[in-house]
């Protein structure tokens, strides 16, 4: 998967999913500093319910896998200083889920991932340019201890972190899938 790496890309997010079909993962923050690439950052993570997919499809519960953009980040929380464009909307992020506490604060601060998106729009835009059915709103949020629809997840320090870190000039990515698949 490195190959699919923009050659300007500086900054780097990479979700190491523990097997094909598990919801737990590792996301590893690297940065290039001159010619090497500096880890600078780790957190545990969580991607989908039903693991990673090649194929996402709507509602399926598995993360697509695959090198995708980050240009737009937004919550229900006002700006903690993000460097990528943020939206802040205390109702557009609303948790779809039931009011429970574990997703409460779930899109307190959420990072979109360039999956099936127009980059530039707010998170919470529901365009999908290559149609519904292969899904989309896919996010970095807020971690709330167990697998997703399709998004990942990291604790809060970790998304602060990453808003502040993460530099549009830098051209950061996300590549991410289960550990056998970013090994080929």
């Amino acid at each position: 998967m490195g190959k699919q790496i923009p050659a300007g890309t500086r900054q780097v997010v990479v979700v190491y999913g523990e097997r094909r079909d598990s919801p737990n993962s590792l996301l590893v923050l690297y940065e290039k500093r001159g010619t090497a690439w500096q880890r600078t950052g780790s957190w545990p993570a969580h991607n989908g319910r039903s693991g990673w997919t090649t194929d996402h499809r709507l509602d399926d519960e598995r993360t697509p896998v695959g090198v995708y953009g980050l240009t737009d980040a937004g919550g229900s929380l006002r700006d903690p200083g993000s460097r990528l464009r943020y939206w802040y909307d205390d109702n557009a992020f609303a948790a779809t889920l039931p009011e429970e506490e574990a997703h409460v604060h779930d899109f307190d601060y959420v990072i979109a991932i360039n999956y099936n998106r127009l980059k530039g729009s707010p998170p919470y835009d529901w365009s999908r340019p290559e149609g519904v059915e292969k899904g989309g709103g896919i996010w970095l949020h807020l971690d709330h201890g167990d697998g997703t629809s399709a998004c990942v997840t990291v604790p809060e320090t970790g998304m602060k972190t990453l808003l502040r870190t993460l530099d549009p000039a830098q051209h950061p990515v996300m590549v991410m899938g289960d550990r056998d698949r970013l090994k080929s």
